[in-house]
């Protein structure tokens, strides 16, 4: 079963959610969407269009949201709103009938209305956002008509084809004074009684202040809201699949009753031939969804999706993305196998390239690695993708050396043996010229456990390194304090995430000092310049952790080799999937 992209079904766009989302208001859309259909049932899929009216998140073009009462947005970005009357309220569902027999029309077998995430229905359901006194506020039930006089005449509408809604299993709304979760297992069991084919359960809002789709949540985590409206709503098909990454555990959910089909979702975006390789017992060459969020990252700001892990996401009609035989076969070398070296030897040795890795550690991965060792999230969504590239490495024979740091001279003596050098050398601590820099200990050092920090630990630098340290730290007993320059911090962490590491600097009393300026590093700790003069903090150990690129062999091999590159931290230091995409860019051009 394939869903296709929410479709906003009114002609004023109150339903509109993002700048890029699909209309169904109108028949002059209709062509799109059939050949959507088409394309669905014709490679053996049962065809579903999910029609989505954003509510709360909604009016997108337009100066308000459409909403049951008026309740003051808590994300400053979303529009004021404006509270319907019962005659919108009956347009709505006029408008979401129509929408729902246009897909029929043009040869969907079902539709999936949005019952969740902050979205219309859900904000007629929730006790936060509705706070009407009429017919459709109040009590649960009349929180719930609206919900069930739409699903009952949408399913009047399109007679024997499937009805889908998709609903919460918790809103995670709890501050905010939201629904519980009894609540929301009684609306699942009212949608059921209202002429449903199946619900789809999903959890959390925009809103939430909890997490409930990232790394931070185990996989299988919310199974059990699962388990518990299976056992309400025995006879209707249920879909599920919140932090369900991969098809063991979901396969294994499955049979033991917990719900009825695994709703894949981002996993797919990782990987879109994950369902072909998991067939064919191939699940060790599927490329994992390690839950960071910058798919939703990019789609709250209005930006097309991409993924970390999947470079060609958004761009698989584009040539230069595409894996086709070179001209003739190269031999590289990779130096660095970190994620943009892992990536590029991949990439290359699929087009069949000739492909030697040098890393100079024991083990493949680079800082991937360190991080995956401490990770506060699920270390195993990290490790999982390292193991992806192991079992490609092997697949594809990629010659890997280890413990051997690669330099000028030593590349001197393989002159003319390979056509291809890949600089993907990463990036290690900046010294700087800071006085006292000798005094200190270095991030990398302090994760892969090669020193001993004292009781209290400074550590200079509040991005995405300093802040991974001092919570490892922090987690180990330690009196951390974060300095940064900048006014604050997080400020190279991905969109989806910075909330993450904020929370955890809260709840593990890690002191931060922002914009102000390192001084000097004495015995003491450390002395950092404010507005109103110095600042000496004291601290048994200083850590350093701003990162910068290690360029040096790179520009060493200029005249060594016939083609020469550089991706990943070694141009800058970043992120993963600026390490990936540009690996696999690389790889798919050589």
């Amino acid at each position: 079963m394939i869903t296709n992209q929410g479709a906003y079904p009114d002609p004023k766009g109150e339903g509109k959610a993002y700048f890029r989302q699909v209309a169904i208001y109108d028949d002059k859309f209709l062509p799109q969407f059939e050949r959507i259909a088409a394309m669905f049932k014709e490679n053996g899929a049962v065809a579903i269009q999910q029609i989505l009216h954003a509510g709360r998140y909604g009016g997108i073009d337009l100066g308000y949201c459409a909403a049951p009462s008026v309740v003051p947005q808590t994300l400053p970005h979303f529009r004021p709103p404006r509270e319907m009357s019962k005659d919108d309220i009956k347009q709505c569902i006029k408008e979401h009938v129509e929408a729902a027999k246009r897909a029929i029309k043009v040869g969907f077998d079902g539709v999936e209305v949005t019952s969740f995430m902050g979205y219309i229905l859900a904000n007629f359901l929730s006790k936060f956002t509705n706070r009407r006194t009429d017919e459709y506020g109040g009590s649960l039930e009349n929180r719930g008509r609206f919900m069930q006089e739409l699903l009952m005449e949408m399913k009047e509408a399109i007679g024997d084809h499937l009805l889908i809604v998709r609903l919460n299993g918790t809103e995670l709304m709890d501050q905010y004074g939201g629904n519980t979760e009894e609540e929301c297992l009684e609306l699942i069991k009212m949608a059921a009684n209202s002429g449903v084919d199946m619900i789809s359960m999903c959890i959390g809002w925009q809103e939430s202040p909890a997490s409930s789709i990232g790394r931070d949540v185990a996989p299988g985590h919310w199974n059990y809201l699962a388990k518990q409206a299976k056992k309400e709503i025995p006879n209707i098909p249920l879909a599920f699949g919140v932090r369900l990454p991969g098809a063991v555990m979901a396969n294994d959910s499955i049979a033991k009753g917990q719900f009825d089909l695994w709703e894949v979702c981002r996993p797919f975006l990782a990987d879109p031939e994950r369902l072909h390789k998991v067939a064919e017992d191939r699940t060790r060459e599927v490329k994992p969804c390690i839950g960071c969020l910058l798919c939703l990252s990019r789609l709250f700001r209005d930006l097309p999706y991409i993924c970390s892990i999947n470079p060609v996401l958004g761009h698989e009609v584009e040539p230069e993305y595409q894996i086709r035989p070179p001209a003739y076969q190269k031999n590289v070398i990779i130096i660095g196998g970190g994620p943009a070296g892992l990536e590029c030897a991949v990439t290359s040795a699929r087009r069949g390239h000739k492909v030697t890795i040098y890393e100079k550690k024991e083990s493949l991965g680079g800082q991937l690695r360190v991080y995956s060792n401490h990770d506060l999230a699920n270390k195993q969504d990290l490790e999982d993708l390292l193991s992806y590239y192991e079992a490609m490495i092997e697949k594809y024979g990629i010659e890997v050396k280890l413990g051997v740091e690669m330099t000028a001279k030593q590349f001197r003596k393989m002159l003319h043996r390979f056509d291809v050098a890949v600089a993907a050398t990463g990036s290690g601590i900046d010294h700087g010229s800071l006085p006292g820099a000798e005094k200190a200990v270095t991030a990398f050092e302090v994760m892969e456990d090669k020193v001993q920090c004292g009781k209290r630990v400074a550590v200079i630098s509040g991005k995405k390194v300093g802040l991974s340290t001092a919570e490892y730290l922090s987690m180990a007993g330690h009196e951390v304090v974060v300095i940064e320059q900048a006014k604050r911090i997080a400020e190279d962490v991905m969109p989806t995430w910075k909330w993450r590491h904020a929370s955890w600097v809260e709840e593990m009393n890690i002191k931060t000092i922002t914009g102000v300026y390192v001084k000097e590093i004495t015995d003491a700790g450390v002395v950092v310049i404010k507005e109103n003069g110095d600042l000496a903090v004291e601290a048994d150990t200083v850590v350093l952790a701003e990162r910068q690129s290690q360029q040096g062999l790179f520009q060493e091999l200029e005249f060594m080799v016939d083609e020469l590159h550089i991706i990943g931290d070694a141009v800058s230091p970043r992120g993963l999937y600026q390490a990936i995409h540009e690996g696999y860019r690389l790889g798919a051009r050589i």
